[in-house]
């Protein structure tokens, strides 16, 4: 492996601690994460919703400000990907899994369990939806696109690697070569690792679900074990193709199927309700979005724990997500103009997420605050096909959900071994292929690991602990950012002054 770095033998040394300290002592494991995780929510629960509405205002100012040509390329660069296969890359590893685990549960959730108010109500259903939309929309989704734009601008404009740390030379000049350099690249490297991970578990514990209405198989961690080890093998396989081949085609796949999912329940279902369940529930999600990403609870103990169990842990793990999300949607976009970039990334997705939510939410609150049944009792894991087996068809679009997760589960995973490859490379476009083994060997190790130990909370305390020192990074590169374009902005200024100011001799005459 002639191409990889000191970054690589360090995080893989860490990597497989890791993976050991689960498997000889996992009581103790999970103990020390959750503690840690505590202290982080009770004393800087805070900084992560300041941080999460920042990268929204920052993003928003950035793509409508001066600085909005500014292309992620030489001047002359078309974008190397078609919009729509764009489009479907960005949602193959922007939240993939994510959408088929929580289009159901988490509206459900949260009209069972509201932030504030009585439980299972007409204003709790909808409650439940406008924090969903939260937690899965522009906030989401202005994370992802600051910490991308860095990257591509850094990668392509400027023809740096492909790494964190590069993005703050505008700060640190060439100490990102060394220690300091070395810490960042390796706290990206472990926040990908946990945060890809959590999803994976998630994905693992879905499928067996699905599984388990289908075919009748239990629902226990060796079934699951097994669903990761089949996946895995794909996933390297997929991902030793690149990203030209494998994940571009996996990931147009992905966006017709979750398309065909999406059209079959909102026709199916309840459509006239669904859509104006959509259109009230975002509406006051657009009229209430800077309080809700700013909402704290500090007279009730309880509704503040809600915040800091579901929001807080969302924008954590958006955090977390960053170096994954945002090196691959760097390494998609090159040839776009900043206000083409943030607007694709940031609107558009939102956008759709939030439909994706109205409707598959929408159809599980119709089924148990309409009909009657008990949708809400259902675990997170379940409640999806739990409504699908009420639907017409509900056998066929409970094997179309389980195909779409699996396929989610390999193109969020190879997109994740292709980004560590790149991250512990030297931000090399095309990694190594033991490179990317390796990775997707210790991304299903953790992943296994944090099944076995705790779960979905063993999952939580791995992205909070991971994301707070990330999400310090984030801030200094934003800086960085800001001061690197307002140079540009100066240099192209001057240079069309002076190309001004040099006329021929027939234009000074004329």
């Amino acid at each position: 492996m002639k191409k990889t770095t000191n970054i690589f033998w360090i995080s893989l040394i860490i990597g497989v601690f890791f993976v050991l300290w689960g498997v000889v002592t996992p009581d103790n494991l999970i103990r020390v994460m959750t503690t840690v995780q505590s202290y982080l929510l009770d004393r800087f629960g805070w900084f992560y919703e300041y941080t999460a509405t920042f990268f929204l205002i920052f993003s928003l100012l950035l793509a409508f400000s001066r600085f909005g040509n500014i292309k992620l390329g030489k001047q002359d660069e078309k974008p190397e990907f078609s919009t729509p296969s764009w489009f479907a890359m960005l949602f193959g590893a922007g939240m993939g899994i994510g959408l088929l685990f929580y289009g159901v549960s988490e509206p459900i959730s949260h009209y069972a369990n509201p932030p504030f108010g009585k439980s299972q109500t007409t204003e709790s259903a909808k409650i439940g939806l406008q924090y969903t939309y939260l937690h899965w929309g522009f906030h989401a989704w202005a994370i992802y696109a600051v910490v991308a734009l860095a990257l591509a601008y850094y990668k392509f404009r400027k023809n740096s690697p492909g790494l964190m740390s590069a993005t703050l030379y505008p700060l640190l000049g060439n100490k990102v070569n060394g220690p300091i350099g070395y810490i960042v690249d390796i706290v990206s490297v472990f926040a990908t690792v946990f945060g890809v991970a959590a999803s994976l578990g998630l994905g693992a514990a879905q499928i067996n679900s699905g599984l388990h209405y289908l075919l009748g198989l239990p629902i226990n961690f060796k079934v699951q074990l097994i669903i990761i080890i089949i996946t895995t093998f794909l996933f390297i396989t997929s991902a030793a193709t690149g990203v030209s081949k494998g994940i571009k085609y996996l990931s147009n796949i992905n966006m017709i199927l979750a398309v065909i999912l999406f059209l079959s329940i909102l026709f199916i279902g309840p459509s006239q309700y669904l859509i104006e369940l959509f259109t009230t529930t975002f509406g006051a999600y657009l009229q209430n979005l800077p309080s809700m990403g700013l909402r704290f609870a500090p007279f009730n103990s309880q509704h503040n724990q809600w915040v800091k169990d579901w929001t807080i842990f969302y924008w954590a793990w958006w955090i977390s997500w960053t170096p994954f999300v945002g090196t691959f949607i760097a390494r998609v976009s090159k040839g776009r103009t900043v206000r083409e970039f943030i607007i694709g990334v940031l609107i558009v997705p939102s956008l759709v997420c939030s439909l994706w939510f109205g409707v598959m939410g929408g159809t599980g609150i119709y089924y148990d605050f309409i009909k009657g049944l008990d949708v809400a009792k259902q675990s997170l894991e379940t409640s999806l096909f739990f409504v699908l087996q009420q639907m017409p068809f509900g056998g066929l679009l409970s094997v179309l959900s389980v195909i779409l997760i699996m396929i989610f589960f390999v193109t969020s995973a190879d997109s994740a071994t292709f980004v560590l490859g790149m991250q512990t490379t030297n931000g090399s476009l095309n990694p190594p292929f033991l490179v990317t083994f390796t990775w997707g060997i210790i991304l299903a190790a953790v992943s296994a690991i944090l099944l076995w130990t705790g779960g979905l909370v063993g999952m939580q305390a791995a992205i909070i602990v991971s994301a707070l020192p990330l999400a310090i990074i984030l801030l200094f590169m934003c800086y960085g950012l800001v001061k690197s374009f307002r140079q540009e902005y100066s240099t192209i200024k001057e240079k069309k002054q002076y190309q001004n100011s040099v006329k021929t001799p027939k234009q000074k005459t004329s």
